[in-house]
C-alpha cells in the first residue's frame, strides 16, 4: 500500500508540474499578457509600462518568471490579485465553501438518483422504464448545462415563482431554508449530466454482477430477490462506481464553472470567469492549481477506497 501511495504521489506531482508549466505559459504568452489591464489606464505611457513590468519582474525570461512563481508557491505565497492586492489563497478560500456546497449537493443527487435508475434499469432490462432511462440519459448528455439552467430559471423562477433565480441567499435573510431554496436549482442543473453518466455505468455494473455465479448460487439457496439485490449485487456493483466518482471530479468542476455563472453563485467557477475578464492572472493560476490538486486528490482517494473495500485488490 505504501509503495503504491508513493508511486501515485509521484505521478501526481509530475502532473501538477506539467499543468503549472502549460498554464503559466499560456497565460503569459496570451495577447496582451499580464500587462494588458494597465494598457487601458488613461494616460498610461510606454515608460510607465516598462517601469511596471520591471517592478513585477515581467521583463525577465519566461522560464525565470516561472521558477520564481513556483518557488513562492511552494512557500505558500500564491501571489496577490491585480484587482485589490489581496492574497490569492485568501480570495480562493472565500469562494471555496460555496463551490464545495454546490458540488457536494449535486454529487449526492447524482449518486442517489443515478444508482436507483441504474439498478432498476438493470433488474428490469428491456422494459419501458429501461428504454425510457436510456433515452433520458442520451437527452441529458446532449443538453448544454447553460441552456438547461436558463430554462430552469425561466420556468421555476419567472413563470411559477417557486424558486429564486440566482445568488446563494437573499440579502437580509440568510436562514437555512433560504440557503436551501437557492441551492435547489443550481445543484439539480449541475447534477443532470452526472445522473445520466452514473445511471448508465451503474446499469452496466449491475448487469455484470447479476450474471455472476455467486448471485445464481444465492438465488438457488432460496434467498429473496430483495436480499440478493441489496446484499450480493449492490455491494459488488458499487465498487467500480467509487472510481467513477473520483474521475467525475473534473466534469463536476467544469460544470460548476458554467452553473455558477448562470445562477450568479459566488463560487470558484464564477471567480475564474471574473478573473479572466479582469486579466487577473495570479488568481487564474491559483484557481488552476487548486482545481488540479482537488482532482488529483479525489482520484487518489477513490483508488485507495476501492482497495480498502475490496479485499481482492492488492496494491503493490
Amino acid at each position: 500500500m505504501l509503495r503504491y501511495l508513493l508511486s501515485r504521489l509521484w505521478q501526481s506531482l509530475v502532473l501538477l508540474i506539467l499543468v503549472s508549466m502549460i498554464g503559466f505559459a499560456v497565460l503569459n504568452l496570451a495577447p496582451g499578457g499580464p500587462l494588458s489591464q494597465y494598457t487601458l489606464t488613461p494616460g498610461m505611457t510606454k515608460e510607465a509600462l516598462d517601469r511596471i513590468s520591471e517592478q513585477m519582474g515581467l521583463n525577465r525570461p519566461l522560464p525565470i518568471q516561472y521558477l520564481d512563481w513556483m518557488w513562492h508557491l511552494l512557500q505558500g505565497d500564491w501571489g496577490k490579485s491585480y484587482r485589490d492586492s489581496r492574497p490569492v489563497l485568501e480570495i480562493i478560500g472565500g469562494h471555496l465553501p460555496a463551490t464545495l456546497l454546490l458540488m457536494g449537493s449535486s454529487t449526492l443527487i447524482s449518486i442517489l438518483i443515478g444508482t436507483w435508475v441504474g439498478v432498476k434499469g438493470a433488474t428490469r432490462r428491456y422494459s419501458v422504464f429501461d428504454y425510457g432511462a436510456t433515452v433520458g440519459a442520451m437527452v441529458a448528455l446532449s443538453i448544454p448545462t447553460f441552456w438547461f439552467g436558463l430554462v430552469a430559471i425561466y420556468v421555476f423562477s419567472l413563470k411559477l415563482k417557486w424558486l429564486p433565480a440566482g445568488n446563494m441567499y437573499t440579502i437580509g435573510n440568510g436562514s437555512f431554508s433560504d440557503y436551501a431554496l437557492h441551492l435547489i436549482m443550481p445543484s439539480v442543473v449541475l447534477a443532470l449530466v452526472n445522473v445520466a453518466v452514473w445511471s448508465r455505468y451503474m446499469r452496466t455494473a449491475t448487469l455484470d454482477v447479476i450474471n455472476q455465479d455467486f448471485v445464481r448460487t444465492a438465488k438457488a439457496k432460496g434467498l429473496s430477490p430483495k436480499r440478493v439485490l441489496l446484499k450480493h449485487v449492490m455491494g459488488n456493483a458499487l465498487l467500480p462506481m467509487i472510481t467513477l466518482a473520483g474521475l467525475q471530479l473534473p466534469t463536476i468542476l467544469g460544470g460548476a464553472l458554467v452553473t455558477e455563472t448562470v445562477f450568479t453563485w459566488p463560487g470558484m467557477g464564477r471567480l475564474f470567469l471574473d478573473s479572466l475578464g479582469y486579466n487577473d492572472y495570479p488568481v487564474v493560476m491559483g484557481l488552476l492549481m487548486f482545481s488540479a490538486i482537488l482532482v488529483l486528490i479525489g482520484s487518489l482517494i477513490a483508488d485507495l477506497l476501492v482497495a480498502f473495500v475490496d479485499p481482492r485488490i492488492r496494491l503493490g
